[in-house]
């Protein structure tokens, strides 16, 4: 099919910096399709066919495509494809029926306006997206530029550092850029209280640690004072090993059996932003727990499944890798694992009872792998005096299906 649909990025100086080129995609198109900001950039006597995004934006995107065939035009803000409404359309148009046309994106703007350099900043969207996803990217030195979802994010990006730590981070605003009534707002953290900005605006943070205050790294093996738990909790030096094991990789999927905490699905994602985790957990006061560690530690999206396995593991996305931290020797559980792992996904199980050991030697028997022993010791006092206190061994089972 020919390329019917165009996706044309507009900044905040409407029409007029338009390319030869857009305008011309614009000028022939039979319906135009954008917010009521875009649309009221248009002509007032323009009487073609218009459609104005809705809530959920899923309807709008079956708009679309029920005119497939006509010459239908997206005004966007912007760089469609950085946060943008592009990306939504391209998981359900081929890229062959599309003309893309971008305008610079606000990250652009911003480092322009900023003298900053936009690939060594950190960039997120806070449009209809959690700001828990915030966490992950604070760390002392970090350049952050974030996408609003309205005038309320700047205050409660604010509120996120200094919770954390971050205070002192000096913070600016940048408002309608690019257009006639652009403005820069400058402040601290910790002393944030302008309320009079543009629904319009990009947040950018020179993080700045308090005294004292060290980050967290996104490698594995957080300390594990990071969680809340019940000692239910896979031991720092453990969990990096195991996660090496696993070896996440940008846009792979977990399963997190028995997750306990979450530790081992939540550093998973961390690893990467396009990192997935689903954690299964039986016990109700541990899903809080699992809910609570996502939050504080930056991975608002990892998927909580209340359930048993492998039962509750029926009707789950088919994963990449599995990791089994509790209950080896339920019935049924490795088959059902392994069953589901994609093709040259990895399993790893960890096991502390002879019980769960004997499972782990019978399932090594079955399809390979490499079996090690992992054994921790950690100083502590002992009277007077200090030592070494041995932490419970860990056997530990890493297969490639």
């Amino acid at each position: 099919m020919q390329k019917w649909l165009s996706v044309i990025g507009i900044g905040e100086d409407g029409l007029s910096g338009l390319s030869a080129i857009a305008r011309s995609i614009l000028q022939h198109a039979q319906v135009i399709v954008g917010g009521s900001r875009h649309l009221a950039m248009l002509p007032s006597d323009d009487q073609r066919e218009k459609i104005i995004w809705s809530s959920p934006i899923n309807a709008s995107v079956e708009e679309i495509l029920r005119r497939r065939g006509q010459a239908v035009c997206v005004l966007a803000s912007g760089d469609p494809m950085c946060f943008g409404i592009g990306v939504t359309l391209r998981r359900s148009i081929p890229i062959a029926e599309m003309t893309i046309i971008p305008a610079p994106s606000s990250f652009s703007l911003a480092c322009a306006r900023l003298g900053w350099s936009l690939t060594e900043v950190e960039t997120l969207s806070l449009n209809a997206r959690p700001p828990a996803l915030l966490h992950t990217l604070i760390y002392s030195g970090a350049r952050l530029l974030i996408l609003s979802e309205g005038k309320e994010t700047p205050a409660i990006v604010a509120d996120i550092l200094t919770k954390r730590g971050f205070g002192g981070s000096k913070v600016t605003v940048l408002e309608r850029m690019g257009g006639s009534q652009e403005r820069m707002i400058d402040g601290i953290a910790a002393s944030w209280t302008t309320t009079e900005v543009a629904d319009l605006n990009t947040v950018a943070v020179e993080c700045i640690a308090d005294p004292g205050v060290v980050g967290l790294s996104r490698l594995a093996g957080l300390p594990d004072d990071a969680y809340h738990h019940d000692g239910q909790l896979t031991k720092r030096e453990v969990r990096a090993i195991t996660l090496a094991a696993l070896a996440p990789i940008p846009g792979q999927l977990l399963w997190d059996v028995g997750a306990g905490c979450g530790s081992i699905g939540i550093e998973w994602m961390r690893s990467h932003s396009r990192c997935r985790a689903i954690a299964i957990e039986q016990n109700p006061t541990r899903l809080q727990y699992i809910a609570d560690n996502a939050h504080t530690l930056g991975t608002p999206h990892l998927q909580i499944i209340h359930g048993k396995a492998p039962t509750a593991l029926k009707d789950l996305p088919q994963p990449d890798a599995v990791f089994i931290g509790g209950g080896a020797t339920t019935a049924g559980l490795f088959a059902a694992c392994w069953q589901a792992l994609r093709p040259g996904g990895r399993l790893v199980v960890n096991a502390v009872t002879i019980e769960s050991e004997q499972k782990l030697l019978q399932w090594h028997n079955q399809v390979g792998g490499e079996l090690i022993r992992v054994a921790v010791q950690r100083v502590a006092p002992i009277g007077a005096f200090w030592g070494w206190k041995p932490m419970a061994p860990v056997t530990q089972w890493v297969v490639v299906k």
